[in-house]
């Protein structure tokens, strides 16, 4: 974000002006009285942070990225939030608190002097940042000690200050005193509101090449409309992006290849050999995707294969230069680059709004724009159309920018920068001129004329964009290995239903084990199955109750062997017949405790009720059905 470059090189700023004003020795520096007593060499200097009443969630996010972020760049970091201030703990807690993340463990009773010489021992050359996310939501008096303290101690210790506020930035003078506030040399910094802090993160994760990874039209509206009406926090989005990547990379094999295809390198060169992976089974992994079946391969191997990869890049290139070209140009009015992605990636919409080929020809340009589909895609080409020369000559310059390395696309961007020159130069030279009243209409008609004739152009080349390069991702071969589309079990792994995830791993346990013994016969119940799902399987036999002296039959004659079933041969020894007798006991109480084991499990997940005083002979199932 640009908020936190901003920061960070106003803290490094901040940091040396307070080395310009001495740096003590190590006995100096450890002492507990201060140094200098001038007023200037007291103040802390203090970022405050409007974070425009975010969610609470995203608040401690933010604040958390912005310390790593400031980590990487070599700051010391302690992240502290309102419990640490609170009248109970007092001052102590705040440095409990400091002490256990810049030293790495607990010491009783705090001394900031311990902070002191550690810094001074290994850390005298980096800045120290204290980050406190909302301070509305600390106590007033043990925030204002806190101040006073490190004031004390900022050339010791160069201590900065960066604190977050949620209303507005002149809510520390309603919680702090004077003579805190006099300690603090404040700057602004504002964040973005949510919207634009979710266009940057869509517009860095899943229309930048990052990574390679994207997300199919289904997943991308069940996101939205998972951030807009369940949630509304950039953290749930987030996530749910995380969650789609791993499962993503947990069922594609071939995904392990997103890093090269989005390196920067044109010619894509496939090693498969490199990552574990037989060619045949690959080959046969490939031409099997719904993707390739209308795509025919003339001899597949790696070349063949890292060419059709390298075409899919381009095409993905394309595409996002397109995409990128209608958000700055529908950005001043409110349209949302999630809300413009969710449309770009339709298939659906892709394949039913096709240009005619016959449409350059068509005189009607609000025509030729109605045949986009996607609301925001046509709003966003209507309003090239309305644009000044001005706003359409820094909106070409944008587009040229956006389409650097797409010849076909910034070759006609390039075309169009010439006429706006022109045009400008032309508008120029007849302001100086002076003409008679009479021709003044007909020179203003004129140029607006050519204005409109600019604008066109400007129009036709989005259309002519939006029609030929703008390919969604589930339209081209070999997608499948880049583009996560389950939708269903994105939904399941947020919003979740627990109790059927786990009758299904009961009753499917065999796809989760993969074992010989129990795949060999889907139906039947085998004693080398999990006890659970034997106890869980039996119970689908009967109603809402179970009788556990049925149950528990059934169960045992399962569990044991066939071979045990048989009679032994009688020994004329007694103590082998005793020895016999002792191990069917055995045998008979494992039973009973794999049997009392299993119904708790099932107990314990919400499948089963167990038996009550009314009816201690029967079990109640919970759960029917999937």
């Amino acid at each position: 974000m640009n908020v936190f470059s901003e920061i960070q090189t106003w803290v490094h700023q901040s940091f040396d002006t307070i080395r310009s004003l001495g740096t003590p020795e190590f006995p100096e520096a450890t002492q507990s009285f201060p140094i200098i007593t001038d007023a200037n060499s007291k103040r802390l200097f203090t970022g405050l942070v409007l974070t425009k009443n975010m969610e609470f969630v995203d608040d401690l996010l933010t604040f958390e990225e912005l310390g790593k972020h400031l980590k990487y760049q070599g700051c010391h970091i302690a992240n502290l939030s309102s419990p640490d201030f609170t009248a109970k703990n007092g001052v102590g807690g705040c440095l409990r608190s400091l002490l256990r993340q810049f030293l790495m463990s607990s010491l009783d009773p705090a001394d900031i002097s311990i902070l002191a010489s550690w810094y001074r021992e290994e850390n005298c050359n980096n800045p120290v940042v204290v980050i406190i996310d909302d301070i509305e939501r600390c106590c007033g008096s043990v925030l204002s000690d806190f101040i006073l303290m490190l004031s004390e101690w900022v050339i010791k210790i160069p201590v900065i200050l960066i604190m977050g506020v949620a209303t507005t930035l002149d809510a520390p003078r309603n919680i702090l005193p004077s003579n805190a506030l006099r300690c603090l040399c404040p700057f602004e910094f504002t964040l973005g509101t949510p919207a634009e802090r979710m266009d940057a993160v869509v517009e860095a994760v899943l229309v930048k090449p990052c990574s390679g990874f994207i997300i199919g039209h289904k997943v991308a509206v069940f996101m939205r409309n998972y951030f807009v009406s369940q949630d509304g926090t950039l953290t749930s989005f987030i996530r749910a992006l995380k969650i789609a990547c791993t499962q993503h990379f947990y069922t594609e094999p071939l995904s392990v290849i997103l890093l090269e295809f989005a390196s920067e390198e044109d010619n894509l060169v496939l090693e498969i050999e490199r990552y574990g992976l037989s060619p045949e089974v690959i080959w046969k992994h490939v031409f099997e995707l719904p993707s390739c079946q209308r795509v025919r391969l003339n001899k597949p191997t790696s070349e063949s294969l890292a060419h059709a990869f390298s075409e899919l890049k381009r095409l993905q290139n394309q595409w996002r230069a397109v995409v990128l070209c209608l958000y700055v140009t529908g950005k001043g009015e409110k349209v949302r680059l999630l809300d413009l992605f969710c449309e770009a990636i339709d298939p659906e919409s892709y394949n039913q709004g096709e240009f005619d080929t016959n449409m350059k020809a068509e005189k009607d340009p609000v025509l030729s724009s109605s045949r986009i589909k996607g609301h925001f895609i046509c709003k966003a080409v209507r309003l090239v159309r309305d644009l000044s020369t001005a706003q359409l000559g820094n909106l070409l310059k944008i587009w040229e920018n956006l389409t650097v390395g797409i010849p076909e696309i910034n070759g006609k961007v390039k075309e169009l920068l010439p006429l706006l020159n022109a045009e400008d130069g032309k508008s120029s030279k007849k302001d100086l001129t002076v003409t008679p009243r009479r021709h003044t209409s007909r020179i203003q008609l004129n140029i607006e004329k050519d204005s409109k004739s600019l604008s066109d152009k400007a129009t036709n080349l989005i259309e002519c964009m939006v029609r030929d390069y703008m390919h969604p991702t589930e339209c081209i071969p070999f997608h499948e290995i880049f583009c996560f589309k389950d939708a269903d079990k994105l939904r399941l792994a947020l919003i979740g239903d627990p109790r059927r995830r786990i009758q299904v791993d009961l009753l499917e346990f065999q796809k989760l084990l993969c074992c010989r013994c129990c795949t060999s016969s889907s139906n039947a119940l085998l004693p080398s199955m999990h006890d659970t799902s034997i106890m869980y399987k039996l119970a689908q036999e009967h109603g809402d109750l179970i009788n556990l002296h049925d149950w528990y039959q059934s169960f045992k004659s399962i569990v044991l062997c066939p071979n045990s079933k048989r009679k032994p041969r009688q020994s004329p020894l007694p103590k082998k017949r005793k020895g016999i007798k002792e191990a069917e006991s055995q045998s008979e109480a494992s039973i009973q405790a794999r049997f009392c084991r299993a119904v708790t499990e099932l107990q314990i997940t919400g499948l089963l009720r167990m038996p009550s005083k009314r009816r201690p002979d029967f079990a109640q199932r919970v759960a029917f059905g999937l």
